[in-house]
């Protein structure tokens, strides 16, 4: 969670009363994580926010199907090629990864989501490869542009408008929540002025106060499926709102990549945290100075966590055949490094310009018919 936000009209102090002008009112939500133990936001409501009425859920992306146990192998997938079903982004996501830590797949959005979300499962992390539009929430707005990630909390009710665009977006479904790893922050939970990012660098929801935009339909995940619920009144009723849990974006090209004399390992790119799972950024930089270095990144014997690197944009030192939407899975076990000549042709390099996102996860990924559909059948002999 990030620093603390107070907007528009709140009490003044926790749990009394609230009042508008006329003396109507208002209603508190306690906006929770962890039970009552964790970081959260107190809303001011018009009307009471827990008056649903059950309907069938007519919107949801399916969960996640593994494909039967496959030979242990480097993969390569490029998920440019999958079908561009578009629609919204509720329904044309397509899972290709998952454990039981996240879910992480790719979407192809062309119109607004019909209905409110609230994830009951998960945080939600996109990573906009290309495309933007705006997140609408009951915390305010975010315009979210090429290269942004967006995080939307678990339960809170939103739905992303994308742009007329084309949209390619990378997605993680995060199941034990996200947050800024820990050495970046210091003992008050600030981020420290040698972490890789500021404050002032995310992207805070723009709060619009009360509206209605006619949608009256919710779908809530829970347990891996989606529930409908209908309101008389539209939920963006919210007045005004205190707290550290709220929707935000990042942009990738924000992050600030360490500099060294010899080769950092992935760790020095980490940008957020999960329950099993480290996601980085590889962002534009300077290379390793030692005079005998080495910058492509040495052969690496994985035997505890799961790598899928998705590739945005660039040129990328220790890999050939990959190109922007690819998305390299080297699975723990398998060692893995640079395709032939790579490793040698980096001497004497200054700059890498690739564009990249990478996670790591302690528990291995399966695999879906959609990955598999579009799998590079020479990817693990490429490196002979």
């Amino acid at each position: 969670m990030l620093d603390r936000m107070c907007v528009g009209e709140v009490a003044a102090k926790h749990h009394i009363q609230l009042r508008g002008a006329e003396g109507e009112l208002r209603f508190e939500e306690c906006f929770t994580r962890d039970g009552f133990d964790g970081p959260y936001t107190i809303m001011y409501h018009l009307r009471r926010p827990h008056t649903h009425r059950a309907t069938p859920a007519r919107h949801g992306w399916r969960a996640p199907v593994a494909v039967a146990e496959r030979a242990l192998a480097k993969r390569h997938y490029r998920s440019e090629r999958l079908p561009h079903a578009g629609g919204p982004q509720l329904d044309a996501r397509v899972p290709m990864f998952f454990n039981a830590d996240l879910v992480a797949g790719v979407a192809f959005p062309s119109a607004p989501d019909p209905v409110y979300i609230a994830d009951g499962d998960a945080d939600q992390l996109v990573y906009i490869h290309r495309g933007g539009g705006t997140l609408h929430s009951l915390l305010g707005d975010i315009a979210f542009a090429q290269g942004d990630y967006v995080f939307v909390p678990r339960g809170l009710l939103h739905r992303f408008a994308p742009s007329s665009a084309d949209q390619h977006w990378l997605w993680f479904s995060l199941l034990g929540g996200l947050h800024i790893p820990k050495q970046w922050r210091n003992d008050t939970g600030q981020l420290r002025m040698d972490a890789p990012y500021c404050h002032r660098d995310f992207k805070r929801p723009d709060f619009q106060g009360p509206r209605d935009e006619g949608i009256r339909e919710i779908v809530i995940r829970r347990a891996g499926t989606w529930h409908g619920f209908a309101m008389a009144d539209s939920p963006l009723d919210v007045v005004g709102w205190d707290g550290t849990v709220y929707p935000w974006a990042f942009p990738i090209l924000a992050f600030q990549p360490r500099v060294s004399s010899i080769h950092l390992p992935p760790t020095w790119h980490g940008t957020f945290a999960a329950r099993g799972a480290l996601i980085c950024s590889f962002v534009p930089r300077l290379v390793d100075f030692h005079p005998l270095a080495i910058p492509c990144p040495y052969p690496h014997s994985s035997t505890h966590c799961d790598e899928i690197l998705f590739y945005a944009d660039g040129n990328f030192t220790s890999r050939r055949g990959v190109g922007p939407g690819s998305i390299s899975h080297h699975p723990m076990g398998v060692a893995h490094g640079p395709h032939p000549g790579n490793y040698e042709k980096s001497i004497g390099a200054t700059r890498t310009d690739e564009l990249a996102v990478m996670v790591d996860t302690f528990l291995p990924l399966a695999t879906t018919d959609a990955a598999v559909s579009v799998e590079d059948a020479g990817y693990m002999d490429s490196f002979l």
